[in-house]
């Protein structure tokens, strides 16, 4: 696991397409190649290369002038905020910029439930059509008035979570100033004047700033990569706590199901795993999930969200509220730990782990082994292991994608076991899943696979 210290930025933008369709039929990278299984295969380009100055950015965010991000998309910081822990009156917003923004339940998604029992964390959450980054600090103090801590969070919203990563440290270094300083809040103003982004109220190139989702038009994806940039590495960590299961997320984030993850604080690393959750369930194949609602990563939530999930039919989100687990009504599969469970019956085929899984779960495991002797042999750290990681479930699911669309595009549109072979699933093992994919993504296929429950 992760340690508690660790709050690593979420995500790195790499300015310049990321991915491409190549034409060669074969990926390779530093030693390291891909083939097999058909369907849209993706490159990942070098990673753009850090200059000496770029090796702290800790010390460029703390500095008055502006970050350039390129041509792509302007700073875009809505708001900045400053939530405090009163013992009278429970957690308020004590001062932001704007004065007139509504702010309301970001008090709670910002300073996560049970967080008076750690020393600092961060959060990230989704607030309207914002997304937003905070950072929690808690410091003993001698006053009984206080009860002798201090509990404080700075954070950020932003139309995109993308580019939050970038103020982690000045963020971290606010909250610490407001817990030994309080009241004052001229760097904060400085910094929003210096990064605010134009709210539009109409059509327009604000209004048009969409944050990325992850299904159904992955071709979002095309544009300038989101690269995961935790240097304990978050996918690795992903891998490693939840091991084969990782392959029953897979499914139910690629039928787009609503996914809740409950953890204790800190809620940091927890935030990591929605993420890659979502990228279990990237497509790049043109006319995929136009019927299917997409896969929105919510982040932290908590018993203030229940009214907006209660209309959400597909997203992935964290929480450290145990009492989420009672309202299964907002959710179709609860994660507790490395516990992943549903309570519809019709979901529960999907829990277990066939062969399938485990040969795909061993191909992956057998992929980062090359990938990490190639990198420690000769020293060619692309593609990372982020990369391997993302690019190995979008060829898994373009390559399923792929063989259904031809199947139904067929004269008798019938899908076989050699079919679900071809897709590397089990054609026993995930017939259910199958039958919920077809019905999922409104694909028009016979199964005449057979149910091994019946005679």
């Amino acid at each position: 696991m992760v340690e508690q210290g660790d709050a690593a930025p979420l995500l790195r933008w790499a300015e310049g397409p990321a991915v491409s369709l190549p034409q060669a039929p074969e990926l390779q990278a530093g030693g390291w190649a891909r083939g097999g299984g058909g369907g849209a295969r993706l490159v990942a380009e070098p990673p753009r290369r850090r200059e000496p100055e770029e090796s702290a950015p800790s010390e460029v965010l703390l500095q008055p002038g502006r970050l350039e991000l390129g041509d792509v998309e302007e700073d875009q910081v809505v708001a900045v905020f400053v939530v405090t822990f009163d013992p009278r009156s429970g957690n308020m917003v004590e001062w932001c910029l704007p004065q007139d923004i509504d702010l309301e339940g970001v008090e709670f998604k910002s300073m996560a439930s049970g967080s008076h029992k750690i020393q600092s964390d961060f959060i990230y959450f989704r607030k309207g059509p914002f997304f937003g980054l905070a950072c929690f600090a808690n410091m003993p103090v001698e006053s009984e008035l206080e009860r002798g801590a201090r509990m404080k969070s700075v954070g950020i919203l932003s139309h995109s979570y993308t580019l939050l990563y970038r103020y982690m440290h000045f963020l971290e270094n606010q909250v610490r100033h407001q817990l030994e300083t309080p009241g004052h809040y001229s760097h904060l103003a400085a910094f929003y004047e210096d990064k605010k982004g134009v709210l539009h109220a109409g059509p327009g190139r604000g209004s048009s700033l969409p944050p990325v989702y992850w299904l159904p038009s992955i071709h979002r994806y095309m544009y300038p990569e989101m690269k995961i940039t935790h240097p304990a590495g978050c996918m690795s960590q992903f891998i490693k706590f939840f091991g084969e299961q990782i392959l029953i997320l897979w499914k139910f984030a690629l039928l787009r199901k609503r996914i809740l993850i409950f953890s204790p604080p800190p809620v940091g690393v927890v935030c990591y795993r929605v993420y890659c959750c979502c990228c279990l369930a990237n497509v790049s194949l043109p006319g995929i999930g136009g019927t299917i609602p997409e896969s929105k990563p919510f982040f932290y939530v908590n018993v203030a969200d229940i009214e907006s999930l209660e209309v959400e039919v597909s997203y992935v989100a964290c929480t450290t509220e145990k009492i989420f687990e009672e309202k299964q009504e907002l959710y179709d599969v609860y994660v507790d730990n490395q516990n992943v469970k549903t309570h519809h019956d019709h979901l529960q085929p999907l829990l277990k782990i066939n062969s399938a899984d485990r040969e795909k779960y061993r191909r992956l495991n057998e992929q980062r082994q090359m990938l990490l002797y190639s990198q420690e042999v000769e020293g060619d750290y692309n593609p990372c292991e982020e990369d391997l990681f993302v690019l190995f479930f979008l060829e898994q699911n373009n390559r399923i994608f792929q063989t259904l669309l031809e199947v139904s595009a067929s004269q008798d549109k019938t899908l076989t076991a050699e079919h679900a072979r071809g897709m590397g699933l089990d054609p026993q093992g995930d017939r259910s899943f199958l039958m919920d994919l077809l019905e999922a993504y409104g694909i028009d296929v016979m199964l005449v696979i057979d149910n091994p429950c019946c005679p």
